[in-house]
């Protein structure tokens, strides 16, 4: 995404020389960067943006007036407006020419508005066969069209321009010697880079275009830019570094202003300033920076809040970054993330910061989809018809089908009063248009933020796009309540519960401490990973165990309280403070399991009677030969297989196997 943001073009840079009056050489030339090489002999006029350095110089007198008027009416387009594939195209010839390398023709110079001065060198050579924006400023303006590439997508007539790649024609000289007729586009464009290069009239080269973020706002709020304008002659002069931060004026009203200007405008005597450095009348930059600009470098700040002199101290940059994790949905890609990159690197090599990058990883969460939706489709007689028949059916309308008129089967899902009829089913991005939009508010309102929260990380991993089921939520909801009622105990008659709960002040036994300290162990785990949906299922293994205990150790149940935290805060800080704790628990440690705890003593051995595994028991870790095969015996459903048997043999593998051979009755082989 960051590499299509900024966007990258290969072609080649070709020099153009300037003619004069007398249609000779001179020093001058004008480069031009073409991404269609092989189109050059197709070149019947240059354009030059209307702020191009060469303007003044390649302006005939005659023409001179009307390209100045041109130009001032240029300068009030934006961009956008300018390049506007919509609108009609505008432009004054130069009264000058220049000539064209490959095959020594003289061609116009033109000027218009929908070149760029600030994109490549702010000058095209036009090719209207092969451009639509050419065709349309040459049909417009009366200049030649010549048709350079064909192909069998081009139209018969040649009227229309052809963009696409071909292979070549018209496109030989005896005056330079380059032919590349015949040739495909790619071929022919690498033959005429190679000729350029020789000849020394152009160059290989590799352009890249970022897109604008529109850093200048027309707005009170966000940070002023730091450059005022001289008087006199419009000079920028940025503000010197020992004169920062500038801040905004106190306003009262700093609402649009109505005339275009911005509304920081309105501080006259904030905007009419003097330049430190000469002592001459300025005006400051009335825009302002975006209200995101900060946010490309706020994580340094968070670093050293309160430094008065720096933008951060090399020691606690150096001791704290670069950020560990970066979190957010992809659509920052291009955005926060991207910026904060180049915003850093800046930072990086004036002696800032310490690293090249911001952030060591990036997690990118999926969204969450909207409700899967049933659709059914139904033929031009309004019959049903299953979605496997879909493509042949041709035209046809789709039904939506409520939830409860629809049932699985195996992989998909199907009508219920016709079990024929399979449906097609889709979740989508959630959106006001599609009506499929779940209101926060109200499923906190019926089920609490918690429950809304631990829903959202028990829907799968973070970094997975999830479809929204709000029967769902009734499962984790259901989970804390349980939570709930497991260390404050069965609400009062009138539905309230003490202020206390029911742990003892008891000493755990193992198998509570192995409970806890697996369930440690495993959310631990599972939130470095992201993997929240899992950590959650381990809680919930821990409360299953908790409810057969006798007794809840009090000791036991805080750790617990604690991994709960970070999933549903708001209630597991009131278990903390009725477990009898004055402060936050969030000022506490997060538990760490023992390694003690997580070993097992017990192990399932598999226990084969002549070879075949007959079941499982379970046994000790240290447990002896004898032993494993008297639970063996023990056990009811292996038991069987033992009792009038007589053992041969014993084969013991401990915390393997045990296999029990028994004496076989004698049979006789008979004769064939």
């Amino acid at each position: 995404m960051q590499r299509n943001w900024i966007g990258k073009s290969q072609g080649a840079e070709v020099d153009f020389r300037v003619l004069s009056r007398d249609n000779e050489d001179t020093d001058a030339k004008i480069t031009v960067y073409t991404t269609r090489p092989d189109t050059i002999f197709g070149v019947t006029y240059l354009v030059l943006a209307p702020e191009h350095p060469l303007l003044s110089f390649v302006v005939s007198e005659a023409q001179r007036n009307i390209m100045e008027e041109y130009k001032e009416m240029a300068s009030r387009k934006s961009d956008l407006e300018r390049t506007e594939l919509q609108k009609e195209k505008s432009g004054v010839f130069s009264g000058c020419y220049a000539r064209n390398p490959v095959n020594g023709e003289a061609i116009p110079i033109w000027v218009a508005d929908y070149v760029l001065g600030s994109y490549g060198t702010g000058a095209i050579m036009a090719v209207p066969a092969h451009d639509s924006r050419d065709h349309e400023f040459a049909k417009k303006y009366d200049i030649p069209i010549c048709w350079v590439v064909t192909s069998d997508e081009c139209c018969d007539d040649f009227e229309k321009p052809f963009s696409g790649e071909g292979d070549v024609i018209n496109s030989s000289s005896s005056k330079t010697g380059l032919s590349i007729n015949g040739l495909h586009s790619k071929e022919a464009a690498n033959k005429v880079i190679e000729w350029a290069e020789k000849t020394g009239n152009g160059n290989r080269k590799i352009n890249y275009k970022l897109r604008d973020w529109l850093f200048a706002r027309q707005r009170y709020w966000g940070e002023p830019i730091p450059v005022v304008f001289l008087d006199e002659n419009g000079e920028t002069i940025p503000i010197p570094e020992t004169k920062l931060p500038l801040t905004l004026p106190e306003l009262d009203d700093f609402t649009p202003t109505g005339t275009g200007d911005p509304p920081l405008s309105k501080a006259v005597s904030w905007v009419k300033t003097v330049d430190s450095s000469s002592g001459k009348p300025a005006r400051r930059e009335t825009n302002t920076m975006p209200q995101w600009a900060g946010s490309c470098w706020y994580y340094l700040r968070f670093m050293d809040p309160r430094n008065s002199t720096q933008l951060v101290d090399k020691k606690k940059e150096r001791y704290w970054g670069p950020v560990d994790v970066y979190v957010g949905g992809a659509e920052h890609a291009v955005l926060h993330l991207l910026y904060s990159r180049f915003w850093h690197k800046v930072l990086y090599d004036i002696g800032v910061v310490s690293t090249k990058e911001p952030f060591k990883c990036v997690i990118n969460q999926g969204i969450i989809l909207g409700e899967v939706q049933y659709m059914a489709c139904k033929d031009q007689d309004g019959n049903f018809v299953s979605a496997e028949f879909l493509y042949a059916l041709g035209e046809h309308t789709q039904e939506r089908i409520p939830e409860d008129n629809v049932t699985k089967s195996g992989n998909s899902f199907v009508l219920k009063d016709n079990p024929s009829i399979r449906l097609i089913t889709r979740a989508y991005k959630m959106s006001k248009s599609r009506g499929n939009v779940v209101n926060p508010d109200d499923v906190v309102a019926e089920y609490g933020a918690d429950s809304l929260r631990l829903y959202e990380m028990f829907m799968g991993p973070l970094r997975d796009s999830k479809t929204w089921n709000t029967s769902g939520i009734e499962g984790v909801h259901r989970f804390l309540g349980r939570s709930w009622r497991l260390i404050v105990g069965s609400p009062l008659s009138d539905g309230t519960y003490e202020n206390q709960t029911v742990t003892v002040d008891e000493n755990p036994s193992l198998e509570q401490l192995k409970a806890l300290h697996r369930c440690i162990d495993k959310v631990t785990d599972e939130i470095e990973a992201t993997r929240f949906n899992t950590g959650i299922s381990a809680m919930m293994e821990f409360v299953n165990s908790a409810y057969k205990w006798d007794k809840l150790p009090k000791s036991i149940i805080e750790p617990f309280v604690l991994l709960l935290a970070p999933y549903a805060p708001h209630m597991a800080e009131e278990l903390w403070f009725r477990l009898g704790h004055s402060t936050s628990l969030a000022y506490e440690p997060f538990p760490k399991a023992n390694p003690a705890y997580l070993q097992d003593t017990t192990i399932t051995l598999p226990v084969q009677i002549n070879g075949k595994t007959r079941g499982t028991v379970q046994v000790e870790v240290t447990c002896t030969e004898d032993d494993a095969f008297k639970l063996a015996s023990l056990d009811q459903k292996l038991s069987k297989y033992l009792d009038g048997k007589t053992v041969k043999k014993r084969v013991y593998v401990p915390g393997k196997i045990l296999n029990v051979i028994l004496e076989r009755e004698s049979t006789k082989v008979g004769s064939r």
